[in-house]
């Protein structure tokens, strides 16, 4: 079968479609016949070569987090009646700190756990809910952690990625007043589209005071998917006893708050780990999301799709920030 394999870490171009041998499927398993392939930033940065205390990863391998497509084979101890059944399920292989290591989703077969399928609703395309796998629990973690209600006003910044775009429509979608922050006026007329009453440029220089501005003088909630200095700059526009959610390192680290500056601003700071719990703590959230997106209430934004021969160009993609929503591999 053909898989992309890293063989070692570096740029794009270390990514190559090879030939590998089938995969064995054990007790406990179920081979998914892959009809398209999750691609993450967090792939992007371990294919770099980053954070190895974290995410061991060693080349060679296949990188991936999560696949879509049909249930081909199962192992002895599982229940056949999941053959050929339209699935969504995590790859990966169980790291030591308890999270997965991003490898085993970019191959035309996956071998996965079979406690991790997630039936695809009918009525749902089988890429719509790919999008959902890791972007949709996120997306109701964070909104179960932020608090959305009417009367609230909320930042969203790396809007138009696959979890920022979910956010905007949850949020919108519990009656708060939306303010999206993206980079370029592509980015910022998806997030308009997907309901965001604001949208400010963080290229530009005093986007934080537009949102203050925009806020009548800060946010009650902002959700920080971009991190770095981005991130750090929307610590800023969240007023008094208002909540910060620092989840996402699209800047290429996450942000730094100091606690003696949150607890001074009486700021209630929120890291990606505080809310790992609820996103890792099983398919509950999934399927709710699979279910809003089946109701027509949650819309995922494909940007990219591409056949796995070019996984280069989709990290080249993530990397120069050029995709609006969610990035997958067609084998």
């Amino acid at each position: 079968m053909r898989a992309v394999r890293v063989e070692r870490f570096g740029g794009p171009e270390v990514l190559v479609a090879r030939e590998v041998p089938e995969p064995e499927v054990g007790p406990g398993t179920a081979e998914i016949a892959v009809g398209a392939a999750n691609v993450m930033y967090l792939e992007v940065l371990v294919r770099s070569g980053w954070g190895r205390d974290h995410f061991p990863v060693v080349p060679p391998y296949t990188p991936g987090t999560g696949v879509a497509g049909t249930v081909t084979r199962v192992g002895p101890d599982v229940d056949p009646a999941w053959v050929g059944v339209r699935v969504v399920a995590d790859t990966g292989e169980e790291n030591r700190e308890g999270g997965r290591l991003p490898v085993g989703g970019y191959a035309e077969r996956a071998v996965v756990p079979a406690d991790g399928l997630v039936r695809v609703p009918e009525g749902v395309d089988p890429r719509d809910a790919l999008a959902l796998l890791h972007d949709g629990p996120t997306a109701l973690a964070l909104a179960r952690t932020a608090g959305y209600r009417a009367g609230q006003t909320v930042l969203v910044t790396a809007a138009a990625g696959g979890a920022g775009s979910l956010s905007v429509q949850l949020a919108r979608r519990a009656g708060a007043r939306v303010i999206a922050a993206a980079r370029g006026g592509a980015k910022l007329d998806l997030a308009r589209r997907l309901g965001a009453h604001e949208a400010v440029d963080y290229s530009l220089t005093g986007w934080a005071d537009r949102v203050l501005e925009l806020s009548g003088g800060g946010v009650d909630a902002a959700l920080d998917g971009a991190g770095s200095s981005l991130g750090e700059a929307a610590f800023t526009t969240v007023a008094e006893g208002g909540t910060y959610i620092n989840y996402g390192s699209a800047g290429g680290r996450f942000a730094e708050i100091e606690p003696a500056r949150a607890r001074e601003h009486k700021v209630r700071v929120f890291g990606l780990f505080d809310i790992k719990s609820e996103v890792e703590g099983g398919t509950d959230d999934l399927t709710r999301a699979l279910e809003l997106a089946r109701a027509g209430e949650l819309v995922p934004h494909i940007g990219l799709a591409l056949p796995l021969e070019r996984a280069d160009e989709a990290h080249r993609a993530l990397e120069e920030r050029r995709v609006l929503g969610k990035v997958l591999l067609t084998p």
